[in-house]
């Protein structure tokens, strides 16, 4: 019923850029917020960025300065621009979206994540 789709991942060279974007497609109430996520190998799952539909974001202390998050509420759709970048910003980077699909309460989706890898 619900999609996330992410894309723009892909292999780049420290202190380089690269932009990520989720869209989310079928039957979708309301989208209560967006965010994406990472994971490196051997590591937990931690939140990068996420930003409320009305605009509020919040960033993990290891991005912040060189990640920004942005949204089209209108096209269920966020982006993630990354520059900067470091070997350690490696990781499958996930799409999240906080949604009421039906009824009143918000649920999570997830997209099926796109790899960053940063290294010379």
């Amino acid at each position: 019923q619900v999609q996330l789709v992410e894309s723009g991942g892909g292999l780049v060279q420290p202190g380089g850029s690269l932009r990520l974007s989720c869209a989310a497609s079928g039957r979708i109430f309301s989208v209560v917020a967006m965010g994406w996520y990472r994971q490196a190998p051997g590591k937990q799952r931690e939140l990068v960025a996420r930003i409320t539909s009305g605009g509020n974001t919040n960033y993990a202390d290891s991005v912040k300065g060189r990640f920004t998050i942005s949204r089209d509420n209108a096209k269920s759709t966020v982006y993630l621009q990354m520059n900067s970048l470091k070997p350690e910003d490696t990781a499958i980077y996930f799409c999240n979206g906080e949604m009421i699909v039906d009824g009143i309460l918000p649920r999570n989706d997830w997209g099926q994540g796109t790899q960053v890898t940063v290294s010379t």
